[in-house]
């Protein structure tokens, strides 16, 4: 069977470069093994919103149930696109242009995107055998509420469910190997976040390594030591693809596979290696976010139909939903001084705003990071913010758009802010 654009895997990434070439005149074919929606609608972020969102763990089970049929009969509703089908097996390569599933060979004219996503990063630790031991999939599936967890890493899975499961009622221990929680995280955002989650009463073990699951006095012990790229079988061995030593399929600007990594995040296609090919998504570990994933789609899409696009993948924003939540866009300042890059550094904080003070809401900082002015030069072109607070993704969102722009902290100071908002804190810190 021919069609135009094959895409392996139905989450973010999948979904939307489906939705998005289809609109475009492309016929589609996409394959899904499991259901629709990947990990993040299924067992990743929506059910951990869901989480995040409810009073208790019996109202969270209660609306994950209902929330995540939702969401995955509206991704059903983009798929059903007249130029879109689906084929719910899992498929492998033949060769660059053609793929093999239950229901026979498919072969794409015009290109091939794989968007597999990722999976559970397990260390090889002595115990994980343990019943006890449980990942975030798990933990989601889980029936009653346990009365002591302990979490093995304090990134974002681990921070977020830390954060949920104590509002739950659930005696929570963090144990992380570094140094600091949230290492994307600007690291004195990160601690004082974890300091007020230490006042809240969650414990934590840091600069902490766990030899044996033994050892850990707990109901349900969560791995959440990360996430790998998923690429078992599919075949790339056949295409004469290297696999980086993080197991992330190498790609160019485009989201083009590369024949082997080069040692930097982005590699070079060589002459006379498959065209046609890409990876989005988590399967090439470049940028681990949802939305990261639907704009790769974006961009892998527009190359195969040769058009251009103003993505600035060098700005991605993400959140961290605990409570209150984080968010961060562009370098940290300790990436600032080891790449000397000449900066300010500009602070403001939930205690002293408006809107903060009326819900009740004062703890949390925002540090906007701009360059200094210099010989000729005005400076103040905005290079980051890292903040943690009530609503910080949103406020981290609107400086994501300003970057976009390469706008300054002078013509921030110029833009109208509604009062009383938290958008505020922003405006003050200018």
């Amino acid at each position: 069977m021919n069609t135009d654009l094959i895409i392996i895997g139905a989450g973010p990434g999948g979904y939307r470069a489906a939705e998005y070439a289809a609109k475009q005149g492309l016929k589609v074919t996409i394959f899904e093994g499991d259901n629709v929606g990947g990990t993040c609608l299924n067992v990743g972020c929506i059910p951990t919103k869901t989480y995040v969102h409810s009073a208790s763990f019996a109202e969270a089970r209660e609306r994950m149930a209902q929330v995540v049929p939702q969401l995955r009969a509206g991704v059903e509703g983009i798929l059903s696109h007249p130029n879109i089908t689906l084929v719910r097996e899992r498929a492998s390569f033949v060769d660059a242009h053609t793929l093999r599933s239950l229901s026979g060979d498919f072969i794409a004219d015009k290109g091939i995107i794989i968007a597999t996503g990722s999976e559970t990063k397990w260390l090889p630790i002595k115990g994980c055998d343990d019943p006890r031991v449980v990942d975030s999939t798990g933990l989601l599936n889980l029936e009653t509420l346990p009365k002591r967890l302990a979490i093995i890493g304090a990134g974002v899975i681990g921070m977020e469910f830390a954060s949920v499961f104590h509002r739950f009622g659930s005696e929570v221990t963090v144990i992380e190997y570094l140094k600091e929680c949230l290492p994307a995280l600007d690291s004195d955002i990160a601690k004082r976040l974890r300091k007020y989650m230490e006042k809240q009463g969650i414990t934590f073990r840091m600069k902490t390594a766990v030899e044996n699951v033994a050892d850990i006095d707990a109901d349900i012990i969560l791995m959440a030591t990360g996430r790998k790229p998923r690429t078992d079988g599919l075949g790339l061995e056949t295409l004469g693809i290297t696999l980086a030593p993080n197991g992330a399929i190498p790609v160019d600007a485009n989201f083009q596979i590369a024949a082997v990594p080069d040692g930097s995040r982005v590699a070079t296609v060589p002459d006379g290696f498959p065209s046609g090919l890409y990876a989005i998504g988590d399967v090439n570990a470049r940028q681990m976010l949802a939305h990261a994933a639907e704009m790769q789609a974006i961009r892998a899409v527009n190359h195969i139909l040769g058009k251009q696009d103003g993505i600035r993948f060098d700005i991605m924003p993400a959140a961290i939903f605990t409570t209150p939540e984080a968010a961060c866009v562009g370098p940290t300042e300790e990436q600032l001084k080891e790449q000397g890059i000449a900066y300010e550094c500009k602070k403001s904080f939930w205690r002293a705003n408006g809107k903060a003070l009326a819900m009740g809401e004062t703890e949390g900082m925002l540090k906007l990071f701009v360059t200094p002015p210099s010989e000729g030069q005005e400076g103040d072109l905005i290079l980051g913010c890292h903040a943690y607070g009530a609503h910080a993704a949103d406020i981290v969102q609107e400086v994501s758009v300003l970057m976009c722009r390469d706008t300054t902290a002078a013509q921030l100071r110029d833009m109208v802010h509604i009062h009383p908002t938290l958008s505020e804190i922003l405006s003050s810190a200018v």
